[in-house]
């Protein structure tokens, strides 16, 4: 299937390319309305797919806090952004609401450090975007003695999206729902997790390893919120291969090839930044979570994304691990 932008309808229609051409189609987010009044946290949102998304949020009007460990970056794509937006609107005046705070997924001190400071300033949140990520890092662990890959994309977003969480149920009501979406990946076809061996030290299985937990955490707090019937719903993200900085560790050969490969066959961060943006925001997904979106629609993920157990077990050892009852 091939998805169709019309105006602001999206459609599916058979694709009678080939597969790999097929491949080649982007899904393009339909026009989305204006976001006034509305508060959302992108982490990750200094470049690549968090960058585009908090512009593009920033130019729908939406209060965007970019959330990033770089002081500097975070101040420099606030600016860009500022200055693209209002250049984009023909105007010298702007009326975004932009700006940075420092967070370092890889200490859950810090988590909790930027939670504390959302907190005390009274702000709502309608939407918290778990997009920052880590991919083939060299071998180490985040200050509190965890994997990388494990730590920084997984650990650190399930205690930031916990901690936040009143605060979204909070900001929601019935037709207008606060949104998590958590970027995840196809990568976590290749994931296993043994609840009692969560440490990995192969990059490859690492970073699969922390895109399924993530999916599953994705999962389980939809229907834990369900349960609850909260005005929040949870989703999940795969932004296909995206050409952006998260490629940097790779070896010299291999990354030598990836850059050439990327520049005819990768998505944009602005087409990676899509389906983000979709879930996040559309009004045709209003009060739907659970689900694993790729490319604008719905799909299926690997079989042990469906085991109850795993969910729960998951869940309970990521709590012990980030001190929550």
């Amino acid at each position: 299937m091939a998805i169709i932008t019309l105006g602001d309808r999206v459609m599916s229609a058979p694709c009678l390319l080939p597969h790999s051409i097929c491949h080649c189609i982007h899904f393009l987010s339909p026009e989305l309305a204006l976001q006034h009044g509305k508060v959302a946290i992108v982490t990750g949102g200094t470049r690549g797919i968090g960058y585009e998304t908090s512009r593009h949020m920033a130019s729908l009007g939406a209060h965007i806090i970019i959330a990033g460990q770089n002081e500097l970056k975070g101040v420099s794509a606030v600016k860009r952004i500022c200055e693209e937006n209002r250049e984009a609107k023909g105007n010298t005046q702007s009326t975004q609401s932009l700006e940075f705070d420092q967070l370092n997924l890889a200490s859950l001190q810090s988590v909790r450090q930027f939670v504390q400071s959302i907190k005390r300033r009274g702000l709502p949140l309608h939407i918290l975007v778990n997009n920052e990520a880590v991919m083939l890092v060299p071998e180490g662990r985040t200050e509190e003695g965890f994997e990388r890959h494990f730590g920084v994309n997984y650990l650190g977003h399930f205690l930031l999206t916990l901690l936040l969480l009143d605060t979204l149920k909070h900001s929601g009501k019935r037709g207008s729902c606060s949104r998590v979406v958590t970027l995840s990946s196809s990568a976590h076809d290749a994931g296993e997790i043994q609840l009692d061996s969560l440490q990995c030290y192969s990059a490859h299985v690492a970073y699969s390893q922390s895109k399924l937990a993530l999916l599953l955490f994705s999962s389980h707090l939809q229907q834990r919120l369900d349960r609850g019937g909260f005005p929040v719903s949870s989703c999940a993200v795969d932004p296909g291969m995206v050409d952006t900085s998260l490629y940097c560790h790779l070896f010299l050969t291999a990354r030598l090839s990836q850059t050439a490969i990327a520049r005819l066959l990768y998505r944009s961060p602005s087409q990676g930044a899509s389906t983000v943006l979709y879930t996040a925001l559309s009004p045709s997904l209003e009060g739907e979570g659970g689900a694993y979106w790729s490319n604008g629609r719905t799909k299926m993920t690997s079989p042990n994304t469906y085991d109850p157990q795993l969910h729960r077990g998951l869940w309970d050892s990521s709590c012990r691990q980030v001190g929550l009852p």
